[in-house]
């Protein structure tokens, strides 16, 4: 069995909701390959999926330090930057989030996280001017398309005023 279809019967296990499993499993396999990032994300990820996010930190970690492919690097930075927002550390989740958004600006899951971080940090402005611009530019409906060039202009001045 190769390595890639073990990860596939790790990532089944948490598909089925048998997260303890998973996390199980993929901790035998760090144990038999402890230099290959995949493990410490597909481990986090199980952890994260079971509301152990304390637990999910240090295999997120660990995955980024070791390397990942791109596709799973932003995941992780997104798991990561996430996990940190939910456990109150809003300082560390803007760092990793801002850090993600610097390697794959076309992210916007990032974005989306990194706005949620600004709300917990009492910088509403900048979240909603991410949130608003996001919308206006990826939304498909028409109502919205219909006021994206105004929605695009407030979004970075909400607290202004056209007082006649």
């Amino acid at each position: 069995m190769t390595m890639n279809d073990r990860i596939m019967e790790g990532i089944k296990l948490r598909e089925i909701g048998d997260y303890q499993a998973s996390i199980h499993y993929f901790q035998k396999l760090i144990e038999d390959k402890p230099t290959a990032g995949i493990l410490y994300y597909q481990c986090a990820w199980g952890h994260d999926a079971m509301g152990k996010e304390r637990e999910a930190v240090l295999y997120y970690q660990k995955a980024i330090q070791l390397g990942l492919n791109e596709s799973d690097l932003q995941g992780a930075y997104v798991g990561l930057g996430s996990t940190y927002r939910t456990l109150g550390e809003y300082e560390r989740a803007k760092h990793v989030l801002k850090e993600g958004m610097k390697k794959f600006p076309g992210n916007k899951a990032l974005s989306i996280f990194y706005s949620m971080t600004l709300y917990n940090l009492d910088e509403h402005n900048e979240a909603m001017e991410i949130l608003l611009t996001l919308l206006a530019q990826t939304s498909e409906d028409e109502t919205i398309q219909s006021y994206q060039k105004a929605i695009l202009f407030y979004a970075k001045q909400l607290d202004i005023t056209w007082d006649q």
